[in-house]
């Protein structure tokens, strides 16, 4: 009887010791999956998310694709992008823009297509450049000699800080429309007209 006891006892230590043993081991593995969470959680948001914006004017569909990065407490034009040098109007890969229809902007034709888009900011005019080479990383791949259509327009300067790029497509009538881009202090806009 006397070693049934200790016996009976023993078996009850070592399962106590088992799950003991459990207990720690579902502890640690909790502890581990909420630091994943946590972690996860945590994760960086890009600087430079990529957008994008698109209309339908008339039978036209107008769409623009680009990576939208943030001002950040920086001076952007003349500082971070100095004036009177491409820029692909965007981060990361260039800003592209896609017209299903061929397009008048400036009194000259943008046939219907995929392209690059890129501008020159200047503190009194940009120019704005179509260029038919759509699929470059930032302007590595710029060539001039690949423009198919480059205008100039006025910059609107404000007080307000737009603290992200973004482009807009705007319908103004049933065959017209307005397309511009806004960042930092400036916005540039241009009108377009279905052909």
């Amino acid at each position: 009887m006397k070693y049934t006891i200790i016996l009976l006892g023993l078996v009850l230590l070592t399962s106590c010791k088992e799950t003991s043993k459990e207990m720690e081991m579902e502890q640690v593995e909790e502890v581990a999956v909420q630091e994943t969470t946590a972690a996860d959680s945590t994760e960086k948001k890009p600087l430079s998310p990529h957008a994008n914006t698109m209309a339908m004017i008339g039978d036209a569909h107008i769409h623009v694709d680009y990576s939208s990065p943030g001002v950040r407490n920086r001076i952007v034009f003349g500082g971070l992008l100095p004036y009177n040098a491409v820029w692909q109007a965007g981060a990361h890969n260039a800003t592209w823009m896609e017209t299903n229809k061929d397009l008048s902007i400036a009194g000259k034709e943008l046939k219907a297509g995929k392209y690059g888009f890129f501008v020159i900011p200047n503190e009194k005019e940009w120019t704005v450049i179509f260029n038919s080479n759509w699929d470059q990383h930032g302007k590595d791949e710029y060539d001039e000699t690949d423009d198919v259509l480059r205008f100039k327009v006025m910059p609107t300067v404000s007080e307000d800080v737009q603290e992200h790029l973004e482009y807009t497509v705007e319908k103004t009538s049933d065959t017209s429309g307005k397309i511009s881009m806004s960042w930092e202090k400036v916005t540039i806009e241009f009108l377009f007209t279905v052909k």
